[in-house]
């Protein structure tokens, strides 16, 4: 079951990337409690968005797929921690399962089969003194795994622009649509034109005014 858990958030991030932003305009007379929203809904209408870099989130995600961290960590704007296969004894691995495969009887079995193999096989060599660090050769992409990712907001709104459509993978973009979840709720001027379709599970940018 994938679990998604906000370590770490900059505090008062809009505030912050308020102040950061009106350094452009030296505008700060303007600043009051509650300008914040306006200010910063013009900043990303404008697309003055590198002003988000002053403020970031760290998740915890646990339970997506190496195939999923795969291709999150291709994001290098990001910073990310993994779990490590080389030190971590992988021989009671958990895994993935995709819905297309599920809703398949005899391709789930195939799959099941295999990863029964796997785990087997992960095993055998342990016990013929292989390290862990060569066994793992033998993991399939499925093996969940388990990552710490740090970015700043500029980098997330990009993140959810990618990874968010029908075109992407249903993990990652049902991993990010739950990290969206939360940034909304802690920044949600920032991350407000972001709308989350619930019944398709994707990610979808509108104008806001």
């Amino acid at each position: 079951m994938i679990n998604v858990e906000l370590l770490s958030i900059t505090p008062s991030a809009e505030k912050l990337i308020e102040n950061a932003g009106r350094t452009a305009y030296l505008s700060f007379h303007k600043e009051i409690k509650t300008s914040g929203k306006d200010f910063l809904k013009m900043l990303i209408n404008k697309d003055h968005i590198s002003v988000l870099e002053h403020a970031q989130a760290t998740f915890r995600v646990k339970g997506g797929s190496r195939s999923f961290t795969h291709q999150m960590v291709r994001h290098r704007l990001c910073s990310f921690t993994q779990q490590s296969q080389r030190y971590v004894d992988e021989s009671r691995f958990g895994y993935i399962v995709p819905d297309s495969i599920k809703k398949n009887s005899q391709a789930q079995n195939l799959f099941r089969s295999f990863m029964s193999r796997a785990k087997k096989v992960y095993g055998e060599l342990q016990e013929m003194g292989i390290k862990n660090e060569d066994a793992r050769f033998i993991l399939p992409n499925a093996v969940e795994s388990e990552i710490v990712i740090t970015a700043n907001f500029r980098e997330w709104r990009h993140i959810f622009e990618l990874r968010g459509g029908t075109e992407a993978q249903w993990e990652i973009r049902t991993i990010i649509i739950k990290i969206l979840k939360i940034l909304k709720k802690k920044a949600p001027a920032i991350f407000e034109d972001f709308i989350i379709d619930e019944e398709q599970q994707v990610i979808k940018k509108i104008e806001t005014n």
